[in-house]
């Protein structure tokens, strides 16, 4: 039998299985997709037993493919952060999650960075209180729901909660729980002051494990409606940006990397707590031991072009069918047919709110300066100009804190298009890069596996053996061009924030 390692990572999508050989080969993998709720604006929510329908297709079609001889001999969970599963003490959700783009808990954030004191906050957590993360999820469910307060035994987060379905065991692990801003990074464990100073029990937070730690093992249940074995160990994990870290090689200090998902994330690891002055970015502890790492988040990167897809060019996704080729390769084209600047046509990416470079829930996506002179490859060019812009700000920051970026890893569904890779070369002012595997966070998760089970002595030898940087673009031709509509964006939030806060957007 062939020893293999599983990566599962429960995206916000769909859920995402892979099986890796011990030389870092991928052997299989499978994805299932799963529904999102939006009850509200603002608003959105998922059934964890949505995931575990999806996530036992993905690890049954993985296990299927990689045929009879295939026997798992450790897993690794990643998943979308900062999520609230609020459960009772048979693990059981008392309500739908809320998830990290949910802006409904704005109100709360306020009042907790007011009880905390911000530099305190800043200090323990990392991080600003803002709605996304799982602690003001918290407060806002306990004013507007608070009978489940009272029913509450345990509170999760998303890829933890499936930790519970396949082991019966409640845990978490640091780089996830990082995200809770009810944890104490430099410590690396639940702090019990900021529990305290926001009322919340801290008997209600699962025991935190370091990232290749095994945590937990599979439950006969779990095993025999997975084909796979009782007692195989179940490590720690991470969160889903920790996880897609490692699964691009970022284990040092050095390389900074670019995730292109629905969110988009830049992240540089750092071997000493960070800090995070003025709370502009995130700081969490990395899923590598002993290290931590400062991270800008786009609410939606992939998102917006996602939805410039199904609201705007809807009638691309049946011609590139039958193509066979990717709807997005599509808009590509469509983008590249226009200079750079769009013609003087803006796109705000702000569809969820906001987290780097601006902190705002209320902010909302917006096109400025449409014309009749416009069409639908303008809006195409501007949405993927107006994603690359924010992300260059976000990196911007992350140089400010002293990070200096040589080149850019870029990772994601997003990173597969030569034309938007050329673009962000060309913002951000430095070469991008990718790497040998295009797996991300369910490889990182399959990694981080393989130390926990004892087939790599840790988490840089497994990933010095398995990664290797590929195809260098460096800046072209056209890098100044982007100068003048870049700026013109920058003025845009400001002059539009006062509308966007009063709930006219």
């Amino acid at each position: 039998m062939k020893d293999l390692l599983l990566g599962l990572d429960l995206g916000t999508g769909g859920t995402r299985a892979i099986l890796v050989a011990a030389d870092g080969s991928i052997v299989a993998g499978h994805s299932v997709d799963h529904p999102l709720s939006t009850p509200r604006p603002g608003w959105a929510e998922q059934d964890p037993e949505d995931w575990w329908r999806s996530a036992t297709a993905a690890i049954r079609g993985a296990i299927a493919k990689a045929g009879p001889s295939a026997r798992v001999v450790g897993i690794g969970l990643s998943g979308q952060m900062h999520g609230l599963v609020t459960c009772d003490a048979k693990g059981t959700p008392l309500r739908p999650c809320i998830l990290w783009c949910d802006q409904r808990s704005a109100a709360q954030c306020l009042e907790a960075e007011r009880r905390i004191g911000l530099d305190r906050l800043l200090s323990l957590a990392g991080n600003r209180m803002l709605a996304g993360f799982t602690a003001p999820k918290i407060l806002w469910c306990r004013e507007h729901e608070p009978e489940l307060e009272r029913r509450a035994a345990v509170h999760l987060l998303p890829k933890d909660w499936l930790r519970h379905r396949l082991s019966g065991t409640f845990a978490t692990e640091v780089s996830d729980a990082s995200g809770t801003l009810l944890f104490d990074c430099p410590r690396r464990c639940f702090s019990e002051e900021l529990c305290g100073l926001l009322g919340i029990d801290l008997r209600t937070m699962p025991p935190c494990f370091e990232s290749p730690v095994v945590s937990s093992r599979l439950s006969r249940e779990a095993a025999d409606a997975l084909g796979l074995a009782a007692g195989t160990p179940i490590v720690g994990g991470g969160g889903d940006q920790a996880a897609q870290a490692i699964g691009t090689g970022l284990v040092r200090e050095g390389p900074v990397s670019l995730t292109l998902g629905t969110s988009g994330c830049s992240f540089a690891v750092r071997h000493r707590w960070p800090g995070n002055p003025g709370g502009v970015l995130h700081a969490f502890c990395h899923a590598v031991p002993g290290t931590w790492h400062l991270m800008g988040v786009m609410l939606s990167a992939g998102g917006s072009l996602r939805w410039f897809r199904d609201e705007v060019a809807r009638d691309l996704v049946p011609l590139a069918r039958s193509k066979g080729v990717d709807p997005y390769e599509l808009i590509c084209e469509e983008a590249a047919s226009v200079p750079p600047g769009a013609e003087g046509l803006s796109f705000l990416p702000y569809l969820s709110g906001e987290r780097t470079p601006i902190s705002d829930p209320h902010a909302r996506g917006a096109f400025v300066g449409i014309s009749t002179a416009h069409h639908r490859p303008h809006l195409a060019r501007a949405v993927l100009e107006g994603i690359t812009f924010g992300l260059a700000d976000g990196l911007d920051l992350i140089r400010g804190a002293g990070t200096p970026i040589a080149s850019l890893r870029l990772s994601g569904g997003g990173a597969r298009d030569l034309f938007w890779r050329q673009m962000i070369a060309d913002v951000v002012g430095c070469p991008t890069t990718l790497v040998n595997t295009t797996e991300g966070a369910a490889y990182g998760a399959a990694l981080l596996a393989g130390v926990g089970a004892g087939v790599h002595p840790s988490i840089e030898v497994a990933v010095d053996a398995a990664i290797r940087e590929t195809d260098r673009l460096e800046p072209s031709a056209s890098a100044p061009a982007y100068r003048p509509p870049r700026e013109r964006a920058r003025r845009l939030y400001p002059l539009l924030r006062e509308w966007f806060a009063s709930g006219s957007a």
